[in-house]
């Protein structure tokens, strides 16, 4: 297969179950950066069947974590990808065509992206067309700095693009619920650097909004038992997450106050 002017960034820790198969939908990239985080499976050694360039770096919340694999990119173009996610021959083919028309004065791309859980397409509740800016060009893009939602941004003009990017979503119940609190810890934390406060109150009634608005309002009822499993656990993600917020609230003021009173002239 002929290889185009393409760096692929990918960020690992413990995706033996998912990169094979990522990988093997950029095999006609010229270059491919895996940034692992300490995993303890079999991720490195399938990184090095299809000759990775591959680092090992410690953890430093998601949008940095991904710039410094952007940063290990060499190629004209970058494209940014997780573990979970595949390029369909289709979109590989515009890829393709994108990275070798030298007359564009695009220097971004975007892309509707195919959710798929617990084996079906979920089509409704915001999860389609779900787009993501991933494709640009090296010195036209870079990372937000967010510990989560990180997105790409790009300087100069972003093409919408019809094919999509697929993504395979966690389906095991008990890794969704790892992941809500690791996301929910992330969130709330970012919400408390940004001055933002909550309740157990408020995390509630968010909670009962989310769960709403995506299983009703937004026809998440028309994808089954998937929609209504997704509807729970983002309401569950969205308490926690304010929850936990309104945790982080009480230790500052507990921590402002044992300050104050250990003043000398308190």
């Amino acid at each position: 297969m002929e290889k185009i002017p393409l760096s692929v960034a990918i960020i690992t820790k413990n995706e033996e179950e998912n990169l094979r198969d990522c990988l093997q939908s950029v095999a006609f990239a010229a270059q491919i950066v895996v940034v692992d985080s300490a995993s303890s499976d079999a991720t490195p050694a399938i990184a090095a069947e299809f000759e990775c360039d591959f680092y090992t770096e410690s953890w430093h919340g998601f949008g940095p974590q991904k710039q410094i694999a952007i940063d290990r990119c060499s190629r004209p173009w970058v494209l940014v990808l997780d573990a979970d996610e595949r390029i369909p021959p289709e979109t590989a083919e515009v890829i393709r065509k994108i990275t070798a028309d030298a007359s564009s004065n695009a220097n971004g791309f975007s892309f509707p992206r195919k959710n798929f859980f617990a084996g079906r397409w979920i089509r409704h509740a915001g999860w389609w067309p779900d787009r993501v800016v991933r494709l640009f060009r090296r010195r036209s893009g870079r990372m937000t700095q967010a510990s989560v939602h990180e997105a790409v941004e790009v300087d100069g003009r972003i093409v919408e693009l019809d094919v999509p990017i697929e993504h395979y979503t966690e389906s095991s119940l008990s890794r969704v619920l790892q992941k809500i609190d690791k996301y929910s810890t992330l969130g709330a934390e970012e919400a408390f650097a940004a001055g933002k406060r909550s309740s157990p109150a408020a995390a509630l009634f968010r909670a009962f909004l989310t769960f709403v608005q995506g299983y009703i309002f937004r026809l998440g009822f028309m994808d089954g038992r998937q929609g209504l499993t997704l509807a729970v656990t983002d309401s569950v993600n969205k308490y926690f997450k304010y929850a936990k917020l309104s945790e982080l609230e009480e230790a500052g003021r507990g921590e402002a106050c044992n300050q104050s009173s250990s003043r000398p002239d308190a």
